[in-house]
């Protein structure tokens, strides 16, 4: 694929004058659509749209000053979804030359909802055509790699400054249903169940989360996908968590910022990324008496 329209990067790092352990990482907010990708497509911009964490970039605005590096996908996740491995795919979705490769697909990739997202509900298939080996490296090549090769270059920085890393995966999420697992929360505090992150660190996210006042769970119905299991490794000193936040709370009925909500979630979320920034491996974390 190739283009004649100069796009801003598909990915940003912002570095903070004096660097924490901490990166975080914003992989779903991407509102920039290559031509080729809007050309590629059999449905219109606003169905992409829909794939996307809307706007929960502005939740992470005040993370670089609280001493994060910040690694954000500008690209929209329709171009690749950097939560999900190169592997992730079902072989319904991609042209027969491809298919061997994705022989065992998961639940959510038989969704459509692989490293090339190709289907979403009421919309069906998103593309003109099965994505084949070209549109797939396309893709690869422009947004998932570089985003994960800069989360690692971050992380690696972290770890050799502080001996640890801290990594924290910011995503929105649509209202839990009723009848779905974890219905009623409005954030989710992901670590594959312990694998990822250690408990302090978990415990930590939790608490804090909890005082914005809105019910909070764990790994429920969100443990943490392909970005927290693939950087995530504790026992080499990098410590990852997700963290999913309903996009109610700060998103109108019409799905734009309310910039009152997004300011209070902002707020909260610095302030969380510093309490992180002080948090170190042996910490045992004790969570305080209301004030």
């Amino acid at each position: 694929m190739t283009s004649h329209i100069i796009l801003p990067a598909p990915i940003a790092v912002n570095r903070p004058a004096a660097p924490g352990p901490v990166v975080v990482s914003v992989p779903h907010a991407g509102r920039i659509y290559p031509p080729e990708i809007l050309s590629a497509a059999r449905v219109d911009r606003c169905a992409l749209e829909r794939l996307e964490d809307r706007w929960c970039d502005r939740i992470a605005a005040g993370a670089h000053d609280a001493g994060a590096a910040v690694v954000t996908a500008f690209w929209a996740r329709a171009v690749a979804d950097c939560n999900r491995g190169e592997g992730q795919m079902a072989p319904g979705e991609v042209a027969p030359t491809l298919r061997a490769q994705f022989a065992t697909p998961g639940r959510k990739e038989r969704a459509g909802l692989g490293v090339v997202p190709t289907r979403l509900a009421d919309c069906g298939p998103l593309w003109k055509q099965p994505i084949d080996r070209t549109a797939l490296e396309w893709r690869l090549d422009r947004l998932h790699r570089p985003f994960h090769d800069a989360l690692a270059g971050e992380i690696a920085a972290a770890c050799a400054r502080f001996g640890f890393a801290i990594l924290v995966d910011l995503h929105s999420m649509p209202t839990i249903p009723p009848g779905q697992p974890g219905h009623g929360a409005r954030i989710v505090i992901g670590d594959r169940f312990g694998a990822t992150a250690a408990e302090s660190l978990a415990a930590l996210a939790v608490a804090s989360a909890s005082a914005l006042g809105e019910p909070v769970l764990r790994n429920q119905p969100y443990a943490g996908g392909h970005i927290v299991r693939t950087h995530g490794r504790p026992g080499d000193g990098v410590h990852a968590i997700q963290i999913e936040i309903d996009r109610s709370l700060y998103l109108t009925a019409e799905g734009l910022p309310d910039a009152g909500r997004i300011g209070w979630l902002s707020r909260w979320f610095a302030e969380f990324i510093r309490k992180a920034g002080q948090w170190r491996p042996d910490a045992q974390f004790l969570p305080q008496a209301a004030e």
